[in-house]
């Protein structure tokens, strides 16, 4: 049986586990920098859920949670997409297990995202996509964008 969920505190070593699994299938990042952001990251899910300011849910087939996703909101100034919006939804951490994929799971987990979007207001969400969910956003009409990115360069 599949059922899909409100993800609580209690979640918050599992949304993590997710998110590293999902990094490590796109493939581009080291194993010490996942285990740094995951140690990291936990604590701050733990947060912003309690804040309030991440939404998830977590699906289970059988009772094991087999995938998950989150909407974050972001504060963010007007802007010609929202001129009057003070804030945007950030979709992240979309992760399925491999063996539960093509089942259609992503597509209700970004289903939920973009109705919590919708019940608090925001009226732009972005995201970041692999190459294998692009189609995935597509077909809910997320386009691409001039987005780039500046990363500060660490010491060695």
């Amino acid at each position: 049986m599949t059922e899909t969920r409100a993800a609580t505190v209690a979640d918050a070593a599992l949304i993590a586990a997710h998110r590293r699994a999902m990094f490590a299938d796109i493939g581009r990042t080291p194993d010490s920098i996942l285990d740094a952001m995951s140690r990291n990251f936990e604590p701050w899910v733990t947060r912003m859920i309690h804040e309030g300011k991440y939404a998830g849910w977590i699906t289970e087939v059988d009772g094991k949670a087999v995938a998950s996703a989150g909407i974050f909101v972001l504060e963010w100034p007007p802007h010609p997409l929202d001129p009057s919006a003070e804030g945007r939804g950030y979709l992240l951490n979309m992760f399925v297990e491999r063996d539960y994929r093509r089942r259609g799971l992503a597509h209700g987990l970004v289903d939920l995202c973009l109705t919590e979007a919708h019940r608090r207001g925001l009226r732009v969400v972005a995201l970041h996509s692999s190459d294998a969910g692009r189609s995935l956003y597509g077909g809910f009409g997320f386009r691409s964008t001039n987005e780039m990115f500046y990363v500060e360069p660490t010491e060695s």
